[in-house]
């Protein structure tokens, strides 16, 4: 039997304290190779959530678990994702869904097609890529909500423009009557003085 070496083991120690950080516990990894990634295989695991990923998971297989919902922000730093599988869980059709069903639509057609909504009752069996946003629930709950609170916020804004170049107006007509009256001032005071000036010229010819 042979025993292996400290470099041996150095280098094994280095290779599970990498896979470790790659592949989630309850995940099956693979390097991909040329393609510098990994394969992230985390289906059917009965997962409830989406574990925490390395940002070199280039494939990832989220199919046939537990979940029924992606929390925001769940797949944003993955930026050499190429390929993700999430089909077949019992998603929750809520306003909650929303990042979910626009992070696949931005991703892939694919990735979205097989994505099937299991509650609430009135969205049960559609597939998320034909729901709008007013067939979310709590997103149509929220809408007025949200589109009040939008319309205060454009009223504030165009208000405060409105003061900004009522206060630029007057800024400047102020600027111009100040002009004026120091040009005149000055105007005033130098025709004396060359008055004195043209007859003390006259009167040394």
């Amino acid at each position: 039997m042979k025993i292996p070496t400290a470099a041996g083991c150095v280098t094994l120690m280095l290779f599970c304290l990498v896979h470790a950080e790659i592949c989630p516990l309850s995940c099956i990894c693979k390097p991909l190779g040329e393609m510098k990634g990994w394969l992230v295989d985390c289906s059917s695991k009965g997962l409830k959530e989406v574990p925490a990923l390395s940002v070199s998971t280039r494939k990832l297989y989220l199919q046939n678990n537990s979940m029924t919902t992606i929390r925001t922000g769940a797949f944003d730093s993955l930026r050499n994702l190429k390929e993700v599988n999430v089909s077949d869980n019992p998603w929750n059709c809520d306003c909650d869904i929303l990042y979910l069903k626009l992070w696949l639509e931005d991703f892939s057609e694919s990735s979205i097609a097989n994505v099937i909504c299991a509650t609430p009752a009135s969205n049960e069996g559609k597939p998320l890529s034909q729901l709008s946003g007013n067939e979310l629930d709590s997103c149509r709950k929220s809408s007025p909500i949200k589109c009040l609170d939008f319309f205060w916020r454009d009223l504030a804004l165009i208000t405060f423009a409105i003061l900004v170049l009522i206060l630029t107006s007057c800024a400047l007509r102020f600027s111009k009557k100040l002009a004026y009256q120091v040009t005149t001032r000055y105007y005033y005071s130098a025709v004396p003085l060359l008055r004195k000036h043209n007859l003390e010229n006259d009167m040394s010819q």
